[in-house]
């Protein structure tokens, strides 16, 4: 990977092509994000920088991440996370990154948490099928056997019932198709996980479309 970007999802919407077709796309408020930190090989093992998203007052930061601010000279900041770079003498301390490091037609790959569902049964998390609802049937959204008979114990990775959602997805070989540096906005085609205000990680595709 050689660059990335935090930004804040709007929500979706749609715009026209040069041929005049409807294509749907996910508004995100990407960056300006600042550099904080610069990782290199010979210091730390990996080359890689720390980048600060949206600013934040100082009361709400804890010391640790004060005293990190504090050493870059750079102002406290809501998000920091870290993106390998192969040449991080391109990057230096306080250096601003925008929505210019992608450009129209550019493959990227988005990070988000996806919403919560609180906790939710085997229907609704893994589409399971009901049981019968007449006859005297008393059997109706339960989990099932689970075969434990023989062992007697559940074997790990079954389907059961649990908390669903808040999981972290990378959709992969998503389509920038158009970048608004005055806007700070990049609208990506298809669908990004996440609520809308919700922290996304957008990076250099590593794959080709295949």
């Amino acid at each position: 990977m050689s660059k990335g970007l935090l930004g804040i999802k709007l929500g979706m919407t749609q715009v026209f092509n040069d041929r005049g077709e409807v294509v749907p796309v996910t508004a995100i408020a990407a960056g300006p994000c600042q550099v904080i930190q610069v990782k290199t090989v010979e210091k730390d093992g990996y080359n890689a920088i720390q980048l600060g998203f949206m600013p934040q007052k100082e009361q709400r930061v804890n010391k640790p991440l004060k005293g990190h601010f504090d050493k870059a000279g750079t102002q406290p900041y809501k998000y920091v996370r870290e993106f390998r770079v192969k040449d991080p003498s391109q990057y230096e301390v306080g250096q601003e990154v925008d929505v210019e490091l992608f450009a129209e037609g550019e493959k990227i790959d988005v990070v988000g948490i996806t919403k919560g569902k609180g906790f939710a049964g085997v229907i609704k998390r893994h589409g399971f099928r009901r049981g019968a609802t007449t006859h005297g049937s008393d059997y109706h959204r339960r989990t099932g056997s689970l075969a434990a008979k023989g062992p007697a114990r559940v074997f790990k990775g079954r389907k059961m019932p649990g908390h669903m959602g808040v999981d972290r997805v990378t959709v992969q070989n998503m389509e920038v198709v158009r970048s608004d540096k005055e806007r700070n906005l990049l609208l990506v085609k298809g669908a990004v996980p996440g609520p809308r205000k919700g922290l996304v990680i957008i990076k250099e595709a590593v794959k080709a479309a295949q």
